[in-house]
C-alpha cells in the first residue's frame, strides 16, 4: 500500500511547493479546509484553478467530515504545470466505487458520490487510494495554457477611455513583519502619506491604517496580513489626521531563514487599474460563455464571505459596470426611514461609514430611494443625493435594494462629469441590484445576528466588572476602557455632583494614549453638553467645531510666525486632537434613581459615524454604567460618614504622661471598620493625674460602637467632675442601662495614675468584667494587677471598689480586651496564660516593643483574620538613668 501524500504513479513535473493542513471531524472544518486550499493556491499564483480545486476539496472533506466522521488531512503539491489536491480520512472500511467496477458513483442529487462525479468532470487526473489506516482521493488540475509570458491581457483601448492617472503614478511598497510592525516603507510611501521612514519604521501598522471594518465582524486588518495573498481598499492616516483612500495588494512570503512578512503594494485609491488584479471570467470548454448565476457574474466567484466584503465588492464592481468614477452602497434601518453607508469607492472620504441620510429626501420621484432614479446635473439639484455634496461628481444613478417589496438598501453610481447616465444605465443597476438584493440582505441578517450575540456578550462582561466595583474612580476609568476602542475612538464623562452642580469633565481617553491630554485640554475649554435626562444618544457638535477653529487659528499663527516660532511645537498636537474629534459625537445620559449624574460622551475621528446598533448597544452600556456610578457615589458617601463618626469613637490622641511609657494598638474586625465593640482611652483628669480605660462592649457594629461612645465619653465627663473610680462606674453602669433595648452589656477596666517624684507610679484600678491587668516586674514575673467585679449594663445596683498598684521602675502594666486572649485556633484558644508566657519575654523592652510583641504572638497563633475586636494598652515605668 503507498503511503498517504505519496503518488505511486510516474509524474513528469517537480513538485516546487507543498502545504498541508489536519482538520477535525466537525461541520465548519469543511469552510476552513475551502479557505486553506484558496488561500494556497492564491498564494502560489494559481488563480485560474483556485474554483475548481476549492469546490472540489469541499465535496471530498465532506465526505471525509460529515459522512465519514473523521479527521482529514488535505496536502497541496504544486507543479511547473499545475497542482495535486489530496485529501485522506481515517475510515478505510467504508469503500468507493470506482469507475469501470460496475458500481455507481452516485447521482449528482444524492449526497453520496457526489465528490467522485465532480472529479471526474472538473479535474485533469484522479484517483483513490487505500492504506490499512487511510484512505485517499487526490485529483490534479492542470493550468491552461497560455501564450508565453501572458497572463492576462485586455483590448486596445482609445486613449481617451484610459483610467486617469497623476503625472507620476506612486506606488507606495511597505512590508510588514510577523508582529504587524512596519519593516520597509519606501520614498512613495512617504510622498503619498507624509512621514518619513525613520517615523514609521518599526510602528505597527493598526497605528496608521483605517481599517474599513467592525470589530468581531468580517476580516480585520490583522487576519488580512495573516493571508497569503489579499487585495482590497482602505485607508491610511497622513500626518495632517486625514486619511488617504488606497487600494492595496499584499502578499504573504516568507525569506531564506523562513521567517514570513508581508509585502503591501499601496496606489491611490483612483489609481487602483495600476495594481488591481483582473476579473476572471470562466469559459467553458469550447470558449463560450456558459450558464452561470448572474449573482456570480456581478460580484465575481468566489463572493466574499463577509457582509463588508462583500459591499465593498458590490460598489467595486457596480462602478466598473457603468464606468463610473465613484459608488456607493446604503443599508436601511429596521423602521426603513434612514439609509446607511455602509460601502463606498472613489468618493474623497472613505471614513463616511454609518452616516446617514433620510430615505424620503423629498417629493416626487427623485425624492425617494425606493424607487430609481437618474440625476443628470446634480448642481441643478442641489442636496439631492447627500452623500455626494461637495465630492465633485456632477452625476448619478441610485436604485433600491428590494426584498419581498421591502427597502432594504440603495446602490448608485456616481460621476464627475453631467449627462452620463440614462434610464438604460438605471435598468442595468437596477438588473445588478435585483440580482444582490436577497444576498445582501442575507448577510447583513448574519451580521446583525453576530452583533446581537458579540453585543449580549459584551453587556455581561460589562455588568459583571461594574458590579466588581464601589469605587468611584474605577467606575469612571472602567466605563471609558469598555468604550474605547470597541464602541468608540474617544470618550468623555462628565459628572455631577447634585442638582445645583455644573457637570464636570471626570475622565478623558483616547485610544491613542498620546492625544489624552491634547482632548482633555480642549474639552476643558468648551461648555459641557447640557444634563437633558431624555434617553437616546445626541449629536453635540462643539468639541469638532472648537477643535477646527483652533487648527485654523494655529495654522494662521504658524504662517505669520513661521516655523520657529513658539507655538510650533503645539502645531502638531492641535491638528492631531482635531482629527481626532473631527468626526461624529454623541451625548447619551447617564440617569439613575431618576436623576442625571452626569452624561457619557462618544467620539469618532475626521468625516467618521456611529452605526445605530454601536449607539443601542452604548445607550444600554450606559444605563448599567450609571446605576454602577450612583452606587459608588452612595457607598463613597456612606463611607465618609461612617469613618467620621467611628473616627470620632476614638480619642484623637494620647497624652504624654511624665514618666510613663505609654503604647496603644487598636484592631477593629470587620472590613472598613475603624473601631468596633472595644475602645481604649487615656486622658489628663487635673494636675498629676491621668485616666486610663480599656473596655469591651457586646457584639460588634454600630451597635457597639453606640455604646463604645457613651462609654467613652461619660467616663472623661465623670472622671474630670471628681468622682473616684467606683463612682464613675457606676453612673456609667446606670446610662447603659437607661438605653433600654439598645443597651449592651459592657466590660471595663478604668484606672487613675499619679507619676510619683521618685520615679515610680500610683495606680488606682477598678475591673468591671474585663480581662486582668498584668503586671510585669523587673525580675520576670507576672501577676494580675487587680481583681475580678460585675460588669457593666447587667445590674442596676453595682457595688464596686478600687484596687491600689504601684508600679516600680521597669515595671509593665499590660491591658487588653478579650479579641487577645479568645484568639483561637481549632479547638486551642490562647487565654490568660498564653498572654502570661508571652508577657514574661518582655522583660526590659519598651512599652512599644511589649505591644507589637503580644499582637505578633496572637497574629501568629492563627492563620484565619480575627473575628472580634482587639485593644492592647501598655504601660511602662522607665529605669532611670545611671551616670
Amino acid at each position: 500500500m503507498a503511503e498517504p501524500g505519496v503518488e505511486t504513479r510516474t509524474r513528469s513535473s517537480v513538485i516546487t511547493a507543498r502545504a498541508a493542513a489536519s482538520f477535525d471531524p466537525v461541520g465548519r472544518s469543511v469552510a476552513t479546509a475551502r479557505a486553506f486550499v484558496r488561500d494556497t493556491l492564491q498564494g502560489w499564483g494559481y488563480a485560474d484553478v483556485v474554483d475548481d480545486a476549492v469546490v472540489l476539496t469541499s465535496e471530498l472533506v465532506t465526505n471525509a467530515v460529515v459522512h465519514a466522521g473523521t479527521s482529514a488531512d488535505v496536502l497541496c503539491l504544486r507543479t511547473e504545470d499545475g497542482v495535486r489536491v489530496e485529501v485522506a480520512d481515517r475510515y478505510p472500511e467504508r469503500e468507493i466505487p470506482i469507475q469501470g467496477t460496475g458500481l455507481s458513483l452516485g447521482s449528482p442529487d444524492r449526497e453520496n458520490g457526489r465528490g467522485l462525479l465532480l472529479c471526474a468532470a472538473l479535474a485533469s487526473r484522479w484517483g483513490v487510494e487505500y492504506t490499512p489506516t487511510y484512505k485517499q482521493v487526490w485529483f490534479q488540475l492542470d493550468l491552461p495554457q497560455r501564450p508565453v509570458g501572458t497572463r492576462s491581457a485586455g483590448p486596445v483601448m482609445p486613449v481617451a477611455l484610459l483610467p486617469v492617472a497623476d503625472e507620476r503614478v506612486r506606488v507606495a511598497v511597505t512590508q510588514i513583519d510577523r508582529s504587524g510592525s512596519i519593516s520597509v516603507w519606501n520614498e512613495d510611501a512617504q510622498h503619498l502619506f507624509g512621514y518619513a521612514a525613520e517615523h514609521v519604521i518599526g510602528k505597527p501598522l493598526t497605528d496608521f491604517a483605517a481599517w474599513p471594518h467592525t470589530p468581531g465582524i468580517g476580516t480585520g486588518i490583522v487576519e488580512a496580513l495573516q493571508l497569503s495573498r489579499w487585495e482590497g481598499s482602505y485607508g491610511i492616516r497622513g500626518t495632517d489626521g486625514r486619511v488617504v483612500p488606497v487600494y492595496a495588494s499584499h502578499l504573504r512570503v516568507r525569506d531564506t531563514n523562513g521567517e514570513p512578512s508581508t509585502v503591501c503594494l499601496l496606489v491611490r485609491n483612483d489609481e487602483r487599474a495600476v495594481i488591481q488584479s483582473p476579473q476572471r471570467v470562466p469559459v467553458t470548454e469550447s470558449g463560450e460563455n456558459g450558464a452561470t448565476d448572474p449573482f456570480e457574474v456581478f460580484i465575481g466567484s468566489p463572493a466574499p464571505d463577509d457582509l463588508d466584503g462583500l459591499l465593498q465588492r458590490t460598489v467595486e464592481r457596480a462602478r466598473d459596470m457603468l464606468d463610473g468614477d465613484a459608488a456607493f452602497l446604503l443599508l436601511a434601518t429596521d423602521d426603513e426611514t434612514e439609509l446607511e453607508v455602509r460601502a463606498t469607492t472613489g468618493l474623497p472620504s472613505a471614513r463616511q461609514r454609518f452616516a446617514r441620510v433620510p430615505v424620503e429626501a423629498g417629493t416626487g420621484r427623485y425624492g425617494s430611494a425606493r424607487m430609481p432614479a437618474v440625476h443628470e446635473d446634480l448642481t441643478a439639484v442641489p442636496g439631492a443625493v447627500p452623500l455626494l455634496n461637495s465630492t465633485g461628481m456632477r452625476s448619478v444613478v441610485t436604485v433600491p435594494l428590494k426584498v419581498e417589496g421591502r427597502l432594504t438598501g440603495s446602490l448608485g453610481v456616481a460621476a464627475e462629469s453631467s449627462g452620463r447616465y440614462s434610464n438604460e444605465e438605471a435598468l442595468r443597476l437596477q438588473f445588478a441590484a435585483d440580482r444582490i438584493a436577497l444576498a445582501v440582505e442575507s448577510a447583513r441578517l448574519g451580521e446583525l445576528e453576530r452583533l446581537r450575540r458579540g453585543s449580549l456578550s459584551f453587556l455581561v462582561e460589562a455588568s459583571d466588572l461594574l458590579a466588581g466595583t464601589l469605587d468611584r474612580d474605577q467606575t469612571l476609568a472602567l466605563m471609558a476602557q469598555m468604550t474605547v476602542p470597541t464602541l468608540a475612538t474617544w470618550c468623555a464623562v462628565y459628572t455631577i455632583a447634585d442638582q445645583a452642580s455644573d457637570p464636570y469633565l471626570s475622565y478623558v481617553l483616547h485610544e491613542d494614549e498620546d492625544r489624552i491630554d491634547g482632548l482633555k485640554a480642549l474639552l476643558s475649554k468648551i461648555a459641557p453638553p447640557d444634563p437633558v435626562p431624555t434617553p437616546g444618544a445626541r449629536v453635540w457638535a462643539a468639541p469638532a467645531d472648537a477643535a477646527q477653529r483652533a487648527a485654523l487659528l494655529t495654522s494662521k499663527r504658524e504662517l505669520g510666525l513661521g516655523s520657529t516660532s513658539p507655538v510650533s511645537s503645539g502645531i502638531g498636537t492641535t491638528r492631531a486632537t482635531a482629527a481626532a474629534v473631527g468626526g461624529e459625537t454623541v451625548v447619551l445620559p447617564l440617569v439613575a434613581r431618576n436623576r442625571v449624574i452626569g452624561m457619557l460622551v462618544l467620539g469618532k475621528p475626521s468625516d467618521d459615524h456611529f452605526r445605530q446598533e454601536i449607539l443601542e448597544l452604548a445607550e444600554d452600556l450606559s444605563r448599567r454604567a450609571a446605576l454602577a456610578l450612583d452606587n459608588a457615589r452612595l457607598y463613597s458617601e456612606r463611607t465618609a460618614i461612617s469613618q467620621a463618626l467611628q473616627r470620632s469613637l476614638l480619642p484623637p490622641g494620647l497624652p504624654q504622661i511624665p514618666g510613663v511609657e505609654v503604647e496603644v494598638i487598636y484592631r477593629a474586625a470587620g472590613e472598613g471598620n475603624e473601631v468596633g465593640g472595644d475602645f481604649y482611652d487615656l486622658f489628663p483628669i487635673r494636675d498629676g493625674a491621668y485616666g486610663f480605660a480599656i473596655g469591651d462592649v457586646c457584639g460588634t457594629g454600630p451597635e457597639a460602637a453606640a455604646v463604645t461612645g457613651l462609654a467613652r465619653h461619660a467616663l472623661r465627663l465623670l472622671a474630670r467632675e471628681g468622682f473616684g473610680g467606683p463612682a464613675v462606674l457606676e453612673r456609667l453602669n446606670a446610662a447603659i442601662l437607661d438605653e433600654g433595648a439598645r443597651s449592651r452589656f459592657l466590660t471595663l477596666l478604668y484606672g487613675e495614675l499619679w507619676p510619683q517624684e521618685d520615679g515610680s507610679a500610683v495606680l488606682k484600678v477598678v475591673c468591671a468584667g474585663h480581662p486582668l491587668p498584668l503586671r510585669l516586674r523587673q525580675d520576670g514575673s507576672v501577676e494580675p494587677a487587680a481583681e475580678p467585679q460585675p460588669l457593666l449594663g447587667v445590674m442596676e445596683d453595682l457595688e464596686l471598689y478600687e484596687q491600689m498598684v504601684t508600679l516600680d521602675p521597669g515595671d509593665v502594666l499590660l491591658c487588653v480586651t478579650d479579641g487577645v486572649t479568645e484568639r483561637r485556633e481549632g479547638t486551642r484558644m490562647m487565654g490568660d496564660d498564653g498572654l502570661i508566657d508571652v508577657l514574661t519575654t518582655c522583660t526590659g523592652l519598651t512599652a512599644g516593643a511589649v505591644a507589637s510583641r503580644v499582637l505578633r504572638a496572637v497574629e501568629r497563633f492563627a492563620a484565619e483574620p480575627a473575628s472580634d475586636d482587639m485593644a492592647i494598652l501598655a504601660m511602662r515605668i522607665p529605669e532611670p538613668h545611671r551616670a
